[in-house]
C-alpha cells in the first residue's frame, strides 16, 4: 500500500496548524489519537454531540414533576391504559384511578406494563397508607419488578424494622439500601433507578448486570450487582435476562398508591455493540474505519482547485483513524501543488509563517505518537532546522 508519505503530509500539517489556532480545544490532532481500543480520539469532534433534551422538574407532595423531554411516560395519573393485568395477560388491572394515582386493589393481582424495555432510568412514586397498620413486612407493602424478574422493595418503613434484605429500597432478598430515608407513611416516597440487565452469551457472562437506586434523592443502591432474578426465602442464581420485559408493580395486600412512573432507555454497552467505553479490538478497529469512512466523505465535498486546504485537512484527519491508499493517493496529488508554492517562500513571507510552522512541528510530533508518519521525518527535521535558523526556538530576554 502506498500510504500518504511525510512530504505529502506538510500542507495539510500547514493547514492543521491553523485550524490549531483558530479552533484550539477539540481541532484536529489535538487530544491523544485512537488506541486499539477506543475508537474516538481524546476530545474528538468527530464524535457525536449529545443530543439535547428539556429536563423535567422535582415533585413536590401535592404534584408530581415533570418527567424529561424524552422520557417513555408510563402513568401520568390520567388512565390506566398503559397497564394490564399480570395474571390473566391483556386484560385491564382491577386498580384503580385515586386522586392522580393508582392504588394497589388488594387481592386483584399484580399490575404490568404493556411497554417491554430493558436497560434504563426509571422514575416512580408510591405512597404507604396513612393509615398505619400491621408491621415488619405486612405494613405498606408493594414492589417494583424491573422486567418482571428483579424486585426492588416498596415497604413502610418509617419506624418499622423488618430484615434488612426485604427493607425499602433493597434489591429483595439480595442486597439491603445502605440508609433509610424515607417519609412518614401517607407521604410520596421517590425513587429513580439505573438499572443494566446481565448479559449472557453463549452461556458466558459478558457483563452481570448492576442497579443504581436513590430513594428521595439519597443513595441506597451503588452500582449492586445483579445476581439474577430475585425471589422470596430463594438465594438468587446468577442467569441472562431477556432483551427486554415489562415492569411489574405488586400486590402483597395492602391499598399503595404510585405516581409519575416514567423511564428512559439507556444506549448499549460496549459488550452489546455500543461505542463508548473499552471496546474489543475487533469492535474498534470496524468502528475506526467506519469514522475514516464518514470523514473521507466530508472530504469529497470539499473539493475546491482553488483552494485544496480543507479537503487535505479531512483527509489527513481520517488517515488517524485507518490509513488507506486512496486517500494517501489523493492528499499526495493535492499537497504536490500546494508544495510547489510553499517552496517560493522567502524573506518576510517566510517570517509570516513562523506560528505557522511552529505548530506544524508540533503537529508532525503528534502524527509520530499516532503512528501515520515514522519517527526520523525528514518534513519534521526541516521544520525543526527552520526553526533553528530563523532563531523562532529562543526565548525573549
Amino acid at each position: 500500500m502506498k500510504l500518504f508519505s511525510t512530504l505529502n503530509l506538510l500542507p495539510v500539517l500547514l493547514t492543521l496548524s491553523l485550524a490549531a489556532r483558530s479552533e484550539n480545544v477539540g481541532s484536529a490532532f489535538y487530544g491523544d489519537a485512537p488506541d486499539a481500543h477506543h475508537p474516538w480520539a481524546i476530545h474528538d469532534r468527530n464524535r457525536p454531540q449529545p443530543k439535547h433534551i428539556e429536563p423535567g422538574s422535582f415533585s413536590n407532595q401535592q404534584q408530581p414533576g415533570k418527567p424529561p423531554s424524552d422520557a417513555v411516560v408510563l402513568f401520568d395519573g390520567k388512565d390506566l391504559s398503559k397497564w394490564e393485568s399480570d395474571k390473566d395477560g391483556n386484560v385491564p388491572t382491577k386498580w384503580i384511578m385515586k386522586d392522580g394515582a393508582m392504588e394497589c386493589v388488594p387481592g386483584s393481582g399484580y399490575v404490568r406494563t404493556k411497554d417491554q424495555f430493558g436497560d434504563c432510568q426509571l422514575h416512580i412514586e408510591w405512597a404507604a397508607p396513612s393509615k398505619v397498620e400491621g408491621e415488619s413486612q405486612g405494613r405498606g407493602n408493594s414492589g417494583v419488578f424491573l422486567m418482571s424478574k428483579m424486585e426492588i422493595q416498596v415497604l413502610d418503613n418509617y419506624n418499622n424494622p423488618t430484615y434488612p434484605d426485604g427493607f425499602a429500597g433493597s434489591v429483595y432478598g439480595v442486597n439491603p439500601p445502605m440508609v433509610n430515608p424515607l417519609r412518614p407513611p401517607g407521604e410520596f416516597q421517590a425513587y429513580d433507578i439505573v438499572f443494566r440487565r446481565p448479559i449472557y452469551k453463549n452461556g458466558v457472562v459478558l457483563d452481570p448486570g448492576y442497579v443504581t437506586v436513590f430513594v428521595n434523592g439519597v443513595l441506597v443502591q451503588d452500582h449492586t450487582i445483579i445476581e439474577g432474578g430475585t425471589g422470596h426465602m430463594g438465594r438468587t442464581k446468577p442467569g441472562p435476562f431477556p432483551e427486554v420485559g415489562p415492569l411489574k408493580l405488586q400486590d402483597h395486600g395492602n391499598p399503595v398508591r404510585y405516581r409519575n412512573i416514567w423511564y428512559r432507555p439507556l444506549p448499549p454497552r460496549a459488550v452489546e455493540g455500543g461505542t463508548d467505553g473499552r471496546l474489543t479490538t475487533e469492535a474498534t478497529t470496524a468502528k475506526r474505519a467506519e469514522i475514516a469512512a464518514e470523514i473521507r466523505a466530508d472530504a469529497a465535498k470539499l473539493k475546491d482547485p482553488a483552494n485544496p486546504v480543507p479537503e487535505m485537512l479531512r483527509l489527513a484527519e481520517s488517515l488517524v483513524y485507518e490509513m488507506d491508499e486512496q486517500t494517501g493517493d489523493r492528499a499526495h496529488l493535492l499537497a504536490t501543488t500546494y508544495m510547489a508554492n510553499l517552496a517560493q517562500l522567502s524573506g518576510e513571507k517566510l517570517a509570516a509563517k513562523k506560528d505557522e510552522v511552529k505548530r506544524l512541528r508540533d503537529v508532525c510530533k503528534y502524527l509520530i505518537k499516532a503512528g501515520v508518519i515514522e519517527n526520523e521525518d525528514v518534513i519534521k527535521l526541516k521544520l525543526e532546522q527552520i526553526i533553528k535558523d530563523q532563531g523562532w526556538d529562543k526565548k525573549k530576554s
